[in-house]
């Protein structure tokens, strides 16, 4: 399989535009498969909306592909993210890799929207089903529980035919719908161990759905660093982690810190698990160590990897 690594940043690491902008050159010049953006409407510190960054990263790149960890299908109009989507798509010569989720419970664009969290799933399912047919069909018409359309066109589609479409998320409802409407699937913060039953399960099912996904079509991201356990960052980081992902069952197994060794070892443990498409999340004191971290996994780790 072909392996890929991609760069992803959890919110706005970055004292400035600048210094967003200055990573984005980095990875473009450094042959850095993609560069991943976490999604978040509601939130005290910044951060990036990401269809409008995807668009952002469009017309600054030639050679990038890019995505977004993922976006919350449920917290937008179908037809709005369908048509974003193709627009950027287009532009960009066809480098989008647009990934979608469910939302978690606990999310605050529920209330902000006043949303109803119960039958997100179904909610997401339908909004999913209107994209992909608006992306591929000449007109679409379609009388639902949540969304009504009727004789809906979008031009210009996608460049990508079909666009990719990768589903976050580990649940049996998330493994059905990937099975379902998914071309790939992305995980979330969980361990190479976490990762493999889900692989398996999405292979059965797709399988059994008769459109069995492509096995270069599984991702995962962790975060990485060059130096030490012991570093105040990355202590910070395993903190974080152990809030934000309470069902992580091995901070250590995910965290990948060290040399150009530890992470090409992290690698393969993922690797093994049935993942070849990779987003990794430099753990830095500031911008500048960020920026740093990402020239030596350039350096070290992308020509093992990539070839």
């Amino acid at each position: 399989m072909a392996v890929r690594v991609g760069i992803g940043v959890f919110g706005f690491p970055f004292d400035g535009h600048r210094d967003f902008w200055r990573l984005v050159d980095c990875c473009e010049q450094g042959g850095v498969d993609s560069f991943w953006q976490s999604d978040r409407l509601v939130s005290r510190d910044r951060q990036l909306e990401s269809l409008t960054t995807m668009a952002a990263l469009a017309g600054a790149t030639e050679r990038l592909k890019f995505g977004m960890g993922v976006t919350v299908v449920s917290f937008r109009d179908p037809l709005v993210l369908a048509k974003q989507c193709a627009t950027v798509d287009w532009l960009s010569g066809g480098r989008l890799l647009p990934a979608f989720g469910v939302g978690g419970e606990a999310a605050p664009e529920w209330r902000a929207l006043a949303l109803p969290r119960a039958r997100r799933g179904a909610r997401a399912d339908e909004a999913l089903s209107l994209v992909t047919r608006l992306w591929s069909e000449e007109r679409v018409s379609f009388e639902g529980e949540f969304y009504r359309y009727r004789d809906v066109s979008i031009a210009p589609r996608p460049v990508q035919q079909p666009l990719p479409l990768w589903i976050g998320g580990s649940s049996p409802a998330a493994v059905r719908r990937t099975a379902r409407v998914g071309s790939g699937w992305l995980a979330g913060i969980q361990s190479p161990a976490q990762v493999a039953p889900v692989v398996q399960a999405i292979r059965e099912a797709s399988a059994r759905a008769g459109r069995p996904l492509d096995p270069e079509h599984y991702g995962a991201g962790f975060p990485f660093r060059f130096g030490g356990a012991d570093e105040a960052c990355v202590q910070r980081a395993a903190r974080a982690l152990a809030r934000l992902a309470p069902g992580l069952d091995d901070v250590g197994a995910y965290l990948a810190v060290g040399d150009a060794g530890a992470i090409l070892a992290r690698l393969d443990e993922y690797r093994a698990a049935g993942v070849s498409k990779f987003v990794l999340r430099p753990v830095a004191k500031g911008p500048r160590d960020l920026l740093e971290q990402t020239r030596r996994l350039i350096a070290e780790v992308l020509p093992r990897v990539h070839g």
